[in-house]
Protein backbone atom coordinates (compact mmCIF):
# COMPACT_ATOMS: atom_id res chain seq x y z
CA UNK A 1 0.00 0.00 0.00
CA UNK A 2 1.49 3.69 -1.15
CA UNK A 3 2.96 5.38 1.85
CA UNK A 4 0.57 8.49 2.58
CA UNK A 5 2.06 11.91 3.22
CA UNK A 6 1.14 13.77 6.60
CA UNK A 7 -0.99 16.33 6.40
CA UNK A 8 1.49 19.11 7.09
CA UNK A 9 4.01 17.95 4.04
CA UNK A 10 4.64 21.35 3.01
CA UNK A 11 6.40 21.68 6.36
CA UNK A 12 8.64 18.78 6.82
CA UNK A 13 11.96 20.13 7.02
CA UNK A 14 14.42 18.85 4.59
CA UNK A 15 17.93 17.87 5.31
CA UNK A 16 20.61 20.32 5.20
CA UNK A 17 23.76 18.36 2.75
CA UNK A 18 27.17 19.40 3.54
CA UNK A 19 30.59 18.39 2.77
CA UNK A 20 31.77 17.93 6.36
CA UNK A 21 31.15 14.28 7.03
CA UNK A 22 28.22 12.00 7.07
CA UNK A 23 25.57 13.29 8.68
CA UNK A 24 25.60 13.11 12.66
CA UNK A 25 21.87 12.15 14.55
CA UNK A 26 22.23 15.82 16.55
CA UNK A 27 23.73 19.04 14.59
CA UNK A 28 27.07 20.16 16.63
CA UNK A 29 26.26 23.38 17.65
CA UNK A 30 29.65 26.07 18.07
CA UNK A 31 29.66 29.50 20.17
CA UNK A 32 30.20 32.50 18.25
CA UNK A 33 33.78 32.16 19.61
CA UNK A 34 34.74 29.27 17.78
CA UNK A 35 33.50 29.96 13.82
CA UNK A 36 35.86 31.02 11.93
CA UNK A 37 35.76 33.90 9.58
CA UNK A 38 36.64 33.67 5.73
CA UNK A 39 38.33 36.54 4.78
CA UNK A 40 37.14 36.45 1.09
CA UNK A 41 33.46 37.36 2.01
CA UNK A 42 34.06 37.62 5.83
CA UNK A 43 31.05 35.13 6.54
CA UNK A 44 31.47 33.45 10.06
CA UNK A 45 31.91 29.36 9.12
CA UNK A 46 31.70 26.14 11.30
CA UNK A 47 35.41 25.61 12.75
CA UNK A 48 34.82 22.23 11.18
CA UNK A 49 35.28 23.41 7.35
CA UNK A 50 39.02 24.12 5.95
CA UNK A 51 37.29 25.68 3.26
CA UNK A 52 34.55 28.66 3.23
CA UNK A 53 31.10 27.41 3.10
CA UNK A 54 30.07 30.64 0.69
CA UNK A 55 33.16 31.42 -1.37
CA UNK A 56 35.24 28.46 -1.10
CA UNK A 57 38.16 30.25 -0.02
CA UNK A 58 40.87 28.61 2.21
CA UNK A 59 40.19 29.24 5.91
CA UNK A 60 42.80 30.47 8.04
CA UNK A 61 44.05 28.20 10.71
CA UNK A 62 42.97 29.52 14.35
CA UNK A 63 44.81 27.71 16.65
CA UNK A 64 41.71 27.07 19.20
CA UNK A 65 39.63 25.65 17.14
CA UNK A 66 42.62 24.07 15.01
CA UNK A 67 41.43 20.07 16.54
CA UNK A 68 37.91 20.86 15.16
CA UNK A 69 38.42 21.22 11.40
CA UNK A 70 37.51 17.77 9.10
CA UNK A 71 39.28 17.56 5.81
CA UNK A 72 36.62 17.42 3.21
CA UNK A 73 38.66 15.28 0.55
CA UNK A 74 36.14 15.99 -2.16
CA UNK A 75 36.15 13.56 -5.23
CA UNK A 76 38.77 15.80 -7.56
CA UNK A 77 37.86 15.99 -11.18
CA UNK A 78 40.04 14.15 -14.06
CA UNK A 79 41.82 17.48 -14.33
CA UNK A 80 42.49 18.66 -10.78
CA UNK A 81 46.00 18.22 -9.78
CA UNK A 82 45.76 16.91 -5.92
CA UNK A 83 48.24 16.28 -3.11
CA UNK A 84 48.25 12.54 -1.56
CA UNK A 85 49.11 11.44 1.99
CA UNK A 86 51.24 8.63 1.51
CA UNK A 87 51.51 5.86 4.14
CA UNK A 88 54.90 5.61 5.60
CA UNK A 89 54.73 2.08 6.76
CA UNK A 90 56.90 0.78 9.86
CA UNK A 91 59.41 -1.76 10.01
CA UNK A 92 58.13 -5.35 11.39
CA UNK A 93 59.54 -4.82 14.84
CA UNK A 94 57.65 -1.38 15.72
CA UNK A 95 54.68 -2.20 13.45
CA UNK A 96 51.56 -0.19 14.04
CA UNK A 97 49.19 -1.13 16.70
CA UNK A 98 45.99 1.39 16.41
CA UNK A 99 43.60 0.50 18.70
CA UNK A 100 39.73 0.04 17.31
CA UNK A 101 38.33 3.65 18.61
CA UNK A 102 42.25 5.60 16.65
CA UNK A 103 41.61 3.51 13.90
CA UNK A 104 37.39 4.73 13.68
CA UNK A 105 38.46 7.85 14.02
CA UNK A 106 41.45 7.62 11.60
CA UNK A 107 39.19 6.29 9.26
CA UNK A 108 36.19 9.24 9.87
CA UNK A 109 38.95 11.58 9.04
CA UNK A 110 39.99 9.93 5.50
CA UNK A 111 35.73 9.45 5.19
CA UNK A 112 36.59 5.53 4.36
CA UNK A 113 35.62 2.41 6.04
CA UNK A 114 37.72 1.24 9.34
CA UNK A 115 38.17 -2.44 7.34
CA UNK A 116 39.31 -0.43 4.08
CA UNK A 117 41.42 1.33 6.27
CA UNK A 118 42.64 -1.50 7.70
CA UNK A 119 43.52 -3.59 4.26
CA UNK A 120 45.89 -0.60 3.67
CA UNK A 121 47.47 -0.35 6.61
CA UNK A 122 47.99 -4.53 6.92
CA UNK A 123 49.92 -4.24 3.49
CA UNK A 124 53.11 -2.43 4.81
CA UNK A 125 54.07 -0.52 1.85
CA UNK A 126 53.90 3.09 1.14
CA UNK A 127 49.71 3.23 -0.30
CA UNK A 128 47.41 6.50 -0.55
CA UNK A 129 45.09 7.44 2.45
CA UNK A 130 44.09 10.42 1.29
CA UNK A 131 43.61 12.62 -2.18
CA UNK A 132 43.37 16.07 -1.26
CA UNK A 133 42.61 19.53 -3.27
CA UNK A 134 45.03 21.87 -1.51
CA UNK A 135 47.96 21.22 0.37
CA UNK A 136 46.58 22.74 3.54
CA UNK A 137 43.76 20.32 3.55
CA UNK A 138 46.38 17.54 2.68
CA UNK A 139 48.43 19.20 5.93
CA UNK A 140 45.49 18.67 7.97
CA UNK A 141 45.08 14.93 7.36
CA UNK A 142 48.74 14.56 7.91
CA UNK A 143 48.12 16.72 11.53
CA UNK A 144 44.99 14.53 12.35
CA UNK A 145 46.47 11.24 11.65
CA UNK A 146 49.54 12.04 13.31
CA UNK A 147 47.96 12.56 16.59
CA UNK A 148 46.23 8.70 16.14
CA UNK A 149 49.91 7.13 15.47
CA UNK A 150 49.89 7.22 12.11
CA UNK A 151 53.29 8.56 9.67
CA UNK A 152 52.35 9.79 6.52
CA UNK A 153 54.36 11.97 3.63
CA UNK A 154 52.31 14.48 1.44
CA UNK A 155 53.37 13.74 -2.71
CA UNK A 156 51.51 16.10 -5.08
CA UNK A 157 50.77 14.81 -8.25
CA UNK A 158 52.74 17.22 -9.37
CA UNK A 159 55.96 15.64 -7.66
CA UNK A 160 54.71 12.09 -9.33
CA UNK A 161 55.06 13.48 -12.51
CA UNK A 162 51.01 13.36 -13.13
CA UNK A 163 51.32 16.78 -15.01
CA UNK A 164 53.76 15.68 -17.59
CA UNK A 165 53.67 13.66 -20.40
CA UNK A 166 52.66 10.02 -20.12
CA UNK A 167 54.66 7.04 -20.58
CA UNK A 168 56.39 6.67 -23.88
CA UNK A 169 54.93 3.38 -25.34
CA UNK A 170 57.55 1.14 -26.85
CA UNK A 171 56.21 -1.58 -29.63
CA UNK A 172 59.84 -3.66 -30.13
CA UNK A 173 63.37 -3.87 -29.38
CA UNK A 174 67.03 -4.81 -30.92
CA UNK A 175 68.97 -6.59 -28.15
CA UNK A 176 72.75 -6.60 -28.05
CA UNK A 177 75.35 -7.51 -25.33
CA UNK A 178 75.45 -3.45 -24.38
CA UNK A 179 71.66 -2.90 -24.25
CA UNK A 180 68.52 -2.90 -26.32
CA UNK A 181 67.45 -0.25 -28.99
CA UNK A 182 63.44 0.58 -28.34
CA UNK A 183 61.11 1.57 -31.00
CA UNK A 184 58.30 3.52 -30.90
CA UNK A 185 56.94 3.10 -34.30
CA UNK A 186 58.85 1.33 -37.72
CA UNK A 187 59.36 4.20 -38.73
CA UNK A 188 60.70 6.28 -35.93
CA UNK A 189 64.30 5.81 -34.96
CA UNK A 190 65.38 3.80 -32.18
CA UNK A 191 65.82 5.11 -28.82
CA UNK A 192 69.60 3.42 -27.12
CA UNK A 193 69.01 1.96 -23.45
CA UNK A 194 72.13 0.88 -21.90
CA UNK A 195 72.04 -2.17 -19.72
CA UNK A 196 73.15 0.14 -16.85
CA UNK A 197 70.91 2.80 -17.62
CA UNK A 198 68.09 0.41 -16.38
CA UNK A 199 67.36 1.55 -12.37
CA UNK A 200 63.39 -0.20 -11.96
CA UNK A 201 60.71 -2.29 -13.77
CA UNK A 202 57.22 -1.88 -12.33
CA UNK A 203 55.13 -4.74 -13.36
CA UNK A 204 51.40 -4.09 -13.42
CA UNK A 205 48.23 -5.11 -15.45
CA UNK A 206 45.37 -2.70 -17.41
CA UNK A 207 42.10 -3.04 -17.48
CA UNK A 208 39.62 -1.72 -19.19
CA UNK A 209 35.70 -2.62 -19.22
CA UNK A 210 33.46 -1.08 -22.06
CA UNK A 211 29.64 -1.20 -21.99
CA UNK A 212 27.83 -0.02 -24.95
CA UNK A 213 23.81 0.35 -24.83
CA UNK A 214 20.97 1.06 -26.75
CA UNK A 215 18.08 1.94 -25.73
CA UNK A 216 15.04 2.95 -26.63
CA UNK A 217 12.56 6.58 -26.12
CA UNK A 218 9.63 6.27 -26.83
CA UNK A 219 6.45 9.34 -26.56
CA UNK A 220 4.08 7.23 -23.93
CA UNK A 221 5.80 4.01 -23.83
CA UNK A 222 8.60 3.80 -20.79
CA UNK A 223 11.62 3.09 -21.69
CA UNK A 224 13.77 -0.47 -22.46
CA UNK A 225 16.82 -1.83 -23.49
CA UNK A 226 17.35 -2.77 -27.23
CA UNK A 227 20.41 -4.00 -26.88
CA UNK A 228 24.03 -4.12 -25.21
CA UNK A 229 27.21 -5.56 -25.40
CA UNK A 230 30.31 -5.48 -23.01
CA UNK A 231 33.72 -5.82 -23.86
CA UNK A 232 36.44 -6.20 -21.45
CA UNK A 233 40.78 -6.62 -21.78
CA UNK A 234 43.10 -7.30 -19.32
CA UNK A 235 46.78 -7.38 -20.15
CA UNK A 236 50.33 -7.52 -18.81
CA UNK A 237 52.62 -4.10 -18.76
CA UNK A 238 56.03 -3.15 -17.52
CA UNK A 239 56.89 0.45 -17.06
CA UNK A 240 60.88 0.88 -17.59
CA UNK A 241 62.54 3.28 -15.68
CA UNK A 242 66.12 4.93 -15.91
CA UNK A 243 68.61 7.08 -14.91
CA UNK A 244 68.39 9.50 -18.23
CA UNK A 245 64.83 10.89 -17.22
CA UNK A 246 61.61 9.83 -14.74
CA UNK A 247 59.40 9.37 -17.78
CA UNK A 248 58.92 5.69 -18.18
CA UNK A 249 59.45 3.97 -20.97
CA UNK A 250 56.10 0.96 -21.47
CA UNK A 251 55.33 -2.30 -22.46
CA UNK A 252 52.24 -3.51 -23.35
CA UNK A 253 51.81 -7.31 -23.98
CA UNK A 254 48.70 -7.40 -26.27
CA UNK A 255 51.11 -4.69 -28.46
CA UNK A 256 54.37 -5.59 -28.69
CA UNK A 257 56.80 -7.52 -30.89
CA UNK A 258 58.55 -9.89 -29.01
CA UNK A 259 60.74 -11.25 -32.30
CA UNK A 260 63.81 -9.90 -30.16
CA UNK A 261 63.79 -13.37 -28.04
CA UNK A 262 64.06 -14.78 -31.42
CA UNK A 263 63.95 -19.25 -30.52
CA UNK A 264 62.59 -18.06 -26.97
CA UNK A 265 59.27 -16.41 -28.47
CA UNK A 266 56.48 -18.48 -27.57
CA UNK A 267 52.72 -18.39 -28.18
CA UNK A 268 51.37 -16.18 -25.98
CA UNK A 269 51.47 -12.95 -25.00
CA UNK A 270 52.25 -13.16 -21.19
CA UNK A 271 54.63 -16.27 -21.04
CA UNK A 272 56.76 -13.98 -24.03
CA UNK A 273 56.99 -10.85 -21.25
CA UNK A 274 57.80 -12.48 -18.61
CA UNK A 275 61.04 -13.63 -20.78
CA UNK A 276 61.37 -10.25 -21.55
CA UNK A 277 61.58 -9.49 -18.10
CA UNK A 278 63.72 -12.42 -17.27
CA UNK A 279 66.38 -11.34 -19.90
CA UNK A 280 66.46 -8.08 -18.82
CA UNK A 281 66.84 -9.08 -15.29
CA UNK A 282 70.32 -10.78 -16.19
CA UNK A 283 71.43 -8.74 -18.18
CA UNK A 284 70.84 -6.04 -15.96
CA UNK A 285 70.51 -7.92 -12.08
CA UNK A 286 70.53 -4.23 -9.93
CA UNK A 287 67.72 -2.93 -11.45
CA UNK A 288 65.01 -2.69 -8.75
CA UNK A 289 62.00 -5.16 -9.61
CA UNK A 290 58.48 -4.02 -8.55
CA UNK A 291 55.54 -6.87 -9.59
CA UNK A 292 53.26 -5.84 -6.25
CA UNK A 293 50.64 -4.31 -8.00
CA UNK A 294 48.20 -6.73 -8.16
CA UNK A 295 47.92 -7.25 -4.74
CA UNK A 296 47.53 -3.67 -3.78
CA UNK A 297 44.84 -3.13 -6.15
CA UNK A 298 42.14 -3.42 -3.69
CA UNK A 299 43.65 -0.82 -1.61
CA UNK A 300 44.80 1.39 -3.89
CA UNK A 301 40.85 1.57 -5.39
CA UNK A 302 40.07 2.97 -1.74
CA UNK A 303 41.67 6.61 -2.78
CA UNK A 304 42.92 6.46 -6.38
CA UNK A 305 39.63 4.33 -8.44
CA UNK A 306 39.35 3.51 -11.84
CA UNK A 307 38.91 6.36 -14.34
CA UNK A 308 34.86 6.32 -15.44
CA UNK A 309 34.05 7.84 -18.95
CA UNK A 310 30.42 8.36 -20.07
CA UNK A 311 29.82 9.50 -23.74
CA UNK A 312 26.69 9.54 -26.03
CA UNK A 313 26.79 8.10 -29.41
CA UNK A 314 23.36 10.48 -29.90
CA UNK A 315 19.70 10.10 -31.47
CA UNK A 316 18.30 7.78 -33.93
CA UNK A 317 15.09 7.57 -35.35
CA UNK A 318 13.92 3.90 -35.40
CA UNK A 319 10.02 5.07 -36.91
CA UNK A 320 7.44 7.42 -36.24
CA UNK A 321 7.34 7.79 -32.76
CA UNK A 322 10.15 6.01 -31.61
CA UNK A 323 13.34 6.95 -31.05
CA UNK A 324 16.67 5.00 -29.50
CA UNK A 325 19.81 6.71 -28.07
CA UNK A 326 23.22 4.69 -27.83
CA UNK A 327 25.58 5.71 -25.14
CA UNK A 328 29.13 4.19 -23.84
CA UNK A 329 30.50 3.49 -20.33
CA UNK A 330 34.17 2.82 -19.99
CA UNK A 331 35.79 1.67 -16.94
CA UNK A 332 39.73 1.90 -17.20
CA UNK A 333 42.63 1.30 -14.27
CA UNK A 334 45.66 3.13 -16.82
CA UNK A 335 45.71 6.32 -14.21
CA UNK A 336 45.74 4.11 -11.51
CA UNK A 337 48.60 2.21 -12.11
CA UNK A 338 50.53 5.26 -13.70
CA UNK A 339 49.88 6.74 -10.20
CA UNK A 340 51.31 3.39 -8.73
CA UNK A 341 54.16 3.30 -10.71
CA UNK A 342 55.29 6.59 -10.39
CA UNK A 343 54.94 6.47 -6.56
CA UNK A 344 56.95 3.60 -6.62
CA UNK A 345 59.75 5.07 -8.73
CA UNK A 346 59.12 8.17 -6.30
CA UNK A 347 60.09 6.78 -3.01
CA UNK A 348 62.88 4.07 -4.80
CA UNK A 349 64.47 6.11 -6.84
CA UNK A 350 63.02 9.71 -7.25
CA UNK A 351 63.20 10.47 -3.36
CA UNK A 352 64.34 7.98 -1.19
CA UNK A 353 63.20 8.30 2.37
CA UNK A 354 65.19 7.88 5.34
CA UNK A 355 62.07 6.97 8.62
CA UNK A 356 63.18 6.61 12.11
CA UNK A 357 60.93 3.78 13.07
CA UNK A 358 61.43 4.47 16.84
CA UNK A 359 59.66 8.07 16.27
Amino acid sequence: MEELLPKDNENVPLPILTTDGPGDPTPQRFTPDQLVRCEECLRANPPTRVNCLYCAAVLHLNESTIDLQKPALRPLEKWEQGYNNILLPRSANSAQHIADAELSEAADVLRLCPTELNLILSLQTPLPLARAATIDEASLVQRRLTALGIDTHIVSDAELGMDAAGPVKLRSFDIDAAGVYGFQTPEAPSIQLMWNDFILLVVGRLTVKRVELKEQKGMHAENRILDASEFATDETVVDLYTNKQAVPYRIAANSFDFSCLEENKGLLAGENISTLLNLIREHAPHVEYDHSFQSVRKALEVVWPFDQQNESSGWRRERPGKYSIGSVSELSNETQFLRYSRLRYYFQIAQPMKIDNNA
